[in-house]
C-alpha cells in the first residue's frame, strides 16, 4: 500500500516533537494503513454485535429496539463531542501517537469487560443495560483517542499533491477493515459464541496500541500555543469556503457507515423473528453479507475517488460523492424486505458514493489547513461530525420505531441530497475566486 515514489528511501518530513527531521520510510507509511485496518475492525466489530447483544443476551423487545440502539450510540457520541475537539489541540502539542496508544489500551479493556454486563449489573445492584452503556462509552472513548490522531498523522505524512492519493489507500484500508468485520466476522457469533467475538475485537485494539507505539512517528513540530486556537479556526472557515463545505459534508456524511452498520443490522436481527425458524444469529449473518458487500464496493471504489479528487478537483469531487451517496440511501425507501436481494441495488449506489464521502470532504479540510493548527482544525471537523452522528441517530432512532426500518437511511439520503446542492453552489463559487481547494493545481500549495 505505500506510494511507489516513497519506497526505498527516506520521505521529507516537517520537524518531529524534539526537533529533529524524522525520516518517514514506507514502512512508516504502512503501519499506518495497518493501524488505520485494526481500529476499523474494533469499532465496526463492536457496533455490529451490538443489537445482538442486546436482542439475544439482555433480551431487549422489538418495541424500543430502534431508539436503544441508537440512543447508546448517542450518548457515546456525546461522550465523544466533549473531548474529540480538545484531543485534536492536544494532539498539536504533545503528539499524536501517545493518545493513540492509550486509546487502543482502553478500548480493548472494555471490550474484554463487555460480555460481563449482566453478572457486573448483578453484583452491583443495577441494570445490565446501565452497564453495557457504560462498557460501550469507555469503548467509544478509545476510539475518540484513536481515529482523529490517524486521519490527522495521515496528513502529516503527506503533501497535497500526494495527499489524495496517501488517504486513498487510508480509505482503503477503512473499507477494508468494514468488510472484513461483516464479511468474516460477523459470521462467527453464531459458530464461536458472543463472548469469544468480543474478546477477539479486545485482542485486536491490544494489537493495535502494539503497533501503534512500535511502529509510527510523529512527523510535525510541536505546537507551543497553551490555547485551542479557536479564532485561528473561526477565520478560516469564514475564508475557505471549501472549509465550510467539508465540515457541512462532516456533519451529513460521517455518520453515514453507522446508519447502516447500526440500522441495516437491527433491521435483520428483528426481521428474524418474522420467518419461522430462522435465528437472530442467523438473521446477523446475512446482514452481515450484506453491508460486507458494501464494504467490498467501497474498497473499489476508493482509489477511483483519490483520482476523481486531483481530476475534478476537491469540491466537485465532494458534490458527486454527495449526490451518490444520497439517491442510494433515499432508494432503500422501496425495500420492504431485508432478505431480498434487490437490497443490494441501492447498497451499490450507497457504497460507491460513500467512498467518495469518506475520503474527499478529510482530504479538502487537510488541505486547506495550516500545519501548525491541522490536529486542531481536524479536531473541530470531528466535533461537527459528532453533532451530525447525534443528529442522524437520534432522528433515526425515533424513525425507525414509528415509521418503518426504512426511514432513517430515507432521510439520510434527503439531506445529503440537499448539501448535494450547496456543494454545486460552492463548486461555483471556488472556480469563479480561483480557489485551490477546486481544482488540479492543488501541487501548488
Amino acid at each position: 500500500m505505500s506510494d511507489p515514489a516513497h519506497i526505498g528511501g527516506p520521505v521529507p518530513a516537517s520537524p518531529g516533537r524534539g526537533g529533529a527531521s524524522p525520516e518517514l520510510r514506507a514502512y512508516h507509511h504502512n503501519a499506518l494503513y495497518l493501524v488505520v485496518a485494526i481500529v476499523m475492525i474494533f469499532l465496526t466489530l463492536v457496533l455490529a454485535l451490538q443489537p445482538l447483544h442486546l436482542r439475544h443476551v439482555l433480551g431487549l423487545a422489538r418495541d424500543n429496539a430502534g431508539f436503544v440502539n441508537a440512543n447508546i450510540q448517542v450518548i457515546t457520541e456525546l461522550v465523544d463531542l466533549l473531548f474529540v475537539g480538545y484531543l485534536g489541540y492536544v494532539s498539536d502539542r504533545i503528539g499524536r501517537i501517545p493518545l493513540m496508544v492509550y486509546g487502543f489500551l482502553l478500548a480493548g479493556v472494555t471490550a474484554f469487560v463487555a460480555p460481563f454486563d449482566r453478572e457486573i449489573g448483578a453484583f452491583l445492584g443495577v441494570s445490565a443495560l446501565v452497564i453495557f452503556y457504560l462498557v460501550r462509552v469507555l469503548m467509544s472513548l478509545g476510539g475518540t483517542l484513536v481515529w482523529p490522531q490517524v486521519a490527522t498523522l495521515a496528513g502529516d505524512y503527506t503533501r497535497a499533491e500526494d495527499r489524495p492519493r496517501f488517504l486513498a489507500n487510508v480509505g482503503f484500508m477503512m473499507a477494508f477493515g468494514v468488510t472484513l468485520v461483516y464479511a468474516i466476522l460477523m459470521q462467527l457469533p453464531e459458530r464461536i459464541g458472543l463472548t469469544l467475538t468480543m474478546w477477539l475485537a479486545g485482542g485486536i485494539a491490544l494489537v493495535g496500541a502494539w503497533l501503534a507505539r512500535s511502529f509510527l512517528v510523529e512527523a510535525a513540530a510541536p505546537r507551543d500555543e497553551r490555547k485551542f486556537p479557536l479564532r485561528e479556526v473561526i477565520e478560516l472557515v469564514k475564508k475557505e469556503p471549501g472549509l465550510r463545505l467539508s465540515f457541512l459534508s462532516a456533519f451529513t456524511s460521517r455518520n453515514d457507515m453507522v446508519i447502516i452498520g447500526l440500522f441495516l443490522m437491527t433491521w435483520f436481527v428483528y426481521f428474524a423473528d418474522l420467518i419461522p425458524g430462522l435465528s437472530q444469529s442467523q438473521a446477523a449473518s446475512r446482514g452481515g453479507i450484506v453491508v460486507g458487500i458494501l464494504g467490498v464496493v467501497v474498497l473499489l471504489s476508493i482509489p477511483l475517488w483519490g483520482r476523481l479528487a486531483l481530476r475534478l478537483g476537491r469540491v466537485s469531487a465532494v458534490a458527486l460523492g454527495l449526490f451518490l451517496s444520497g439517491f442510494g440511501f433515499a432508494s432503500m425507501g422501496l425495500i420492504l424486505d431485508p432478505f431480498s436481494w434487490w437490497i443490494l441495488a441501492p447498497v451499490l449506489i450507497i457504497g460507491i458514493g460513500q467512498a467518495g464521502c469518506i475520503l474527499v470532504p478529510q482530504t479538502l479540510a487537510m488541505d486547506l489547513a495550516p500545519e501548525g493548527i491541522r490536529g486542531s482544525v481536524l479536531g473541530v471537523f470531528n466535533t461537527v461530525g459528532c453533532f451530525g452522528v447525534i443528529f442522524f441517530l437520534q432522528v433515526g432512532g425515533v424513525l425507525f420505531d414509528w415509521i418503518g426500518p426504512t426511514a432513517p437511511f430515507v432521510f439520510t439520503g434527503v439531506v445529503n441530497l440537499l448539501l448535494f446542492g450547496y456543494a454545486l453552489f460552492v463548486a461555483n463559487v471556488v472556480e469563479k475566486i480561483g480557489s485551490p481547494a477546486g481544482g488540479r493545481e492543488m501541487s501548488s500549495i
